[in-house]
């Protein structure tokens, strides 16, 4: 399995025919190691097995994603004292005030968004500049050094998983389940994307809650929500879960923390420019949708135009509206029920969504090995479909190919929520 992981991290993402056969490879061999893992092998030959596949990612540039080149562009200018979210990249560049050096022209190159305010909040800001200042001027030094700190964050979710399984009297083999997908080690260290870290950030709330620890829970949920905003759409889960609900300790942690990851915004009003970002991403971009797809068809049908800032408000709106109802009817009074009701929070959002890059379910992922569900295990595999779009010149999008991912979707929401009331006497196998 390192070998193929190193094969499928070192091909170019418009060879996805390549990509899809190394990748269904490593997705099948990850099935068998779960089941031969019940008879023959130990716990920690799964981990080392996980650990080489991530360390097969080794020098490789990430060639699924540009990500990366933000990161280190943002860290860039955090380390000459600049302000990431006062200008664009180009117009730093442009500024004959400004002095780039050599790989900071190299970078802009490599930009995707070269003409948008940066979209990262002040935490992961610090983590960039972190991973600039040990990378120096190299720009492969500064993908290892954001490797490192991933593959750190890989461990200790490892580690919090095997602690949480022993609490929930679960099997640990469920860990085999993200240890060694190869969907986790594309996205995270491959990619270098942070989602991991925010799902590390959610085991340690989780954690708390279980240990009865609530302020360090209220603050592991805000280092999760300083990361990337998205972890904040689990509010209402929290606040209607019985032990946390009138527990001040909790959340005066959580906006304590969560303030002080955003304060760094009030300087030179940058929250100003940050805002407008997430204004123009959330009401501009399109990619790898389900739901939003099938009602912009239709709003073409009826008004012969694409209707997506429209269409993104109101599917904002039944988002949140959803998320408070499934939060209100749970009532949930375990930990368990919290972790069941956080996965259905994840699936709400990603399938109402215009924007759902692969690594966004990573979180999704990670809770559902604990919530013994189904559906993002399923989605982990059929998440890879959307790299077929990087496979033509056009980026199009194949719909074949999203009617599979999100076929697959389907499957696993019907085994995880409609099957066992089909039949009562339905267990889930995991």
């Amino acid at each position: 399995m390192f070998l193929g992981c190193y094969f499928l991290l070192a091909t170019p993402r418009i060879e996805f025919w390549t990509i899809f056969l190394l990748y269904s490879g490593l997705f099948l061999g990850m099935i068998a190691l779960y089941y031969a893992f019940r008879m023959r092998f130990s716990l920690w030959i799964i981990f080392l097995i996980g650990l080489g596949m991530r360390l097969s990612s080794g020098f490789l540039f990430p060639n699924l994603s540009e990500d990366y080149a933000r990161f280190l562009w943002d860290g860039k200018l955090i380390l000459k004292g600049e302000n990431p979210y006062r200008e664009t990249p180009r117009a730093w560049l442009e500024n004959p005030q400004n002095k780039p050096s050599a790989d900071m022209e190299d970078l802009l190159e490599k930009l995707n968004s070269p003409d948008y305010f940066s979209v990262y909040p002040p935490l992961n800001q610090a983590i960039f500049g972190i991973a600039a200042k040990i990378g120096g001027e190299s720009l492969m030094g500064g993908i290892l050094a954001l490797r490192v700190l991933l593959l750190l964050g890989e461990l200790g979710v490892f580690f919090l998983f095997l602690r949480l399984l022993r609490l929930f009297d679960s099997s640990k083999n469920q860990l085999i389940w993200y240890w060694l997908n190869p969907f986790v080690v594309m996205e995270i260290v491959g990619n270098l994307h942070f989602e991991g870290m925010i799902l590390g950030f959610l085991l340690v709330s989780v954690l708390a809650i279980r240990k009865r620890q609530f302020g360090i829970s209220g603050g592991f949920w805000g280092l999760a929500v300083g990361l990337k905003l998205l972890p904040l759409i689990l509010g209402p889960g929290f606040f209607f879960f019985q032990q946390i609900k009138k527990n001040r300790i909790f959340w005066l942690v959580f906006a304590l923390v969560m303030g002080l990851s955003f304060f760094p915004l009030i300087l030179g009003e940058s929250y100003g420019k940050f805002l407008e970002s997430l204004s123009l991403y959330s009401g501009k971009f399109e990619f790898n949708a389900s739901v939003y797809y099938l009602l912009r068809e239709i709003g073409f049908w009826i008004q012969g135009y694409n209707m997506i800032g429209d269409l993104t408000k109101v599917l904002s709106s039944l988002t949140l509206v959803l998320v408070f109802y499934f939060s209100w009817k749970k009532r949930q009074e375990k930990v368990t029920d919290l972790l069941e009701l956080m996965v259905v929070t994840y699936l709400t959002y990603l399938i109402l969504q215009p924007v759902v890059h692969p690594w966004y379910i990573l979180p999704g992922l990670g809770l559902s090995v604990l919530a013994k569900k189904k559906t993002f295990i399923f989605w982990s595999f059929g998440a890879v479909f959307s790299y077929q779009a990087y496979g033509n010149p056009e980026n199009w999008e194949n719909p074949l190919w999203l009617m599979l991912e999100y076929g697959m979707v389907l499957l696993g929401i019907y085994l995880d929520y409609f099957q066992p009331k089909r039949n009562p006497n339905f267990e889930t196998k995991n």
